[in-house]
């Protein structure tokens, strides 16, 4: 099955309204076995935005799809280009008060698995543990033609060599580490190949419009499974990565609480939705539990 390209979504149904009442959550948590599914909104605390909330990047960006990428040497040039420019500053992203507090659920117990959609690897950087990438890592690389893996700052090491003086201005960072740049502040980047081969490089993350590795579709529909109860943690649950299993913890019978500040794609599956900001909640969350959050203030990007 194919992620499609689905950039937006919109209730086909009126939904009720979110609640602040954190008391649920916390329940979930008391009775252990609670599977957290991330979204890009547990990072925009870190100065990474998301897709689709007020000023989500979707509303001044387009994100690359596989077909895009594999069909033409210019897209993938524009996208290697805004993305070596947008790792600059996207791996300068700390784990804010919404990771750390995943992790510490985690230590204290509380956790069964987590699984997150986004590639800033910033939930293991908490100190997450078992972090299931459903959509990869920009931190590795991979060569469509051998299916060689390489470190990421590897390549970035030979793109900085192969186009000395590249510092143009970027309008913004992206939740997938791209950084907006017109057509012609790309003009002239160059692409490096793969040295195992010769092939072309893309990295290890899903574009939209790309499968998922069926083995960790399955991966996480066992998580699923064994889970208690799900937590959608900052996701508006839009592509079916994602929602696929909000609607197998559901049918199950598993209860699911999301907490995202506007409606989202599971509210009709979930018992709860709590409209309140990540960080906030989850510190909240933390504190009726007794568990303590280590590490400092997030630092952005």
């Amino acid at each position: 099955m194919r992620i499609r390209p689905t950039l937006s979504w919109t209730p086909a149904e009126d939904l009720p309204p979110g609640t602040t009442d954190l008391a649920p959550v916390v329940d979930a948590l008391s009775a252990g076995g609670v599977l957290v599914l991330s979204g890009a909104g547990i990072s925009t605390e870190s100065g990474i935005p998301d897709y689709r909330g007020d000023g989500g990047s979707l509303s001044r960006h387009t994100p690359m799809t596989y077909q895009s990428f594999t069909a033409t040497a210019g897209a993938r040039r524009r996208y290697w280009a805004r993305s070596h420019l947008g790792r600059r500053s996207f791996a300068r992203a700390r784990p804010n008060a919404g990771h750390r507090a995943v992790a510490a659920f985690a230590r204290h117990g509380a956790l069964s698995g987590v699984i997150t959609q986004n590639v800033d690897g910033l939930h293991q950087a908490a100190g997450s543990e078992g972090v299931v990438e459903l959509h990869g890592s920009l931190d590795r690389v991979l060569c469509l033609s051998c299916g060689a893996f390489s470190a990421r700052h590897e390549l970035a090491g030979r793109l900085e060599a192969a186009n000395v003086g590249f510092e143009p201005v970027a309008a913004g960072i992206n939740p997938d580490g791209d950084a907006d740049l017109t057509d012609e502040q790309v003009v002239g980047f160059r692409v490096v190949p793969c040295l195992d081969c010769g092939g072309v490089l893309k990295p290890d993350v899903v574009f939209f419009g790309e499968t998922v590795p069926p083995a960790r579709v399955e991966h996480c529909r066992e998580l699923v499974r064994r889970a208690t109860s799900l937590l959608v943690l900052g996701s508006s649950l839009t592509v079916m990565s994602g929602f696929r299993f909000v609607r197998q913890a559901a049918e199950a019978g598993k209860p699911v609480l999301i907490v995202n500040r506007d409606p989202t794609r599971g509210d009709p599956h979930a018992v709860t939705r709590v409209a309140l900001p990540l960080g906030t909640s989850l510190t909240t969350v933390a504190d009726r539990l007794g568990v303590t959050l280590d590490g400092g203030p997030a630092q952005t990007v």
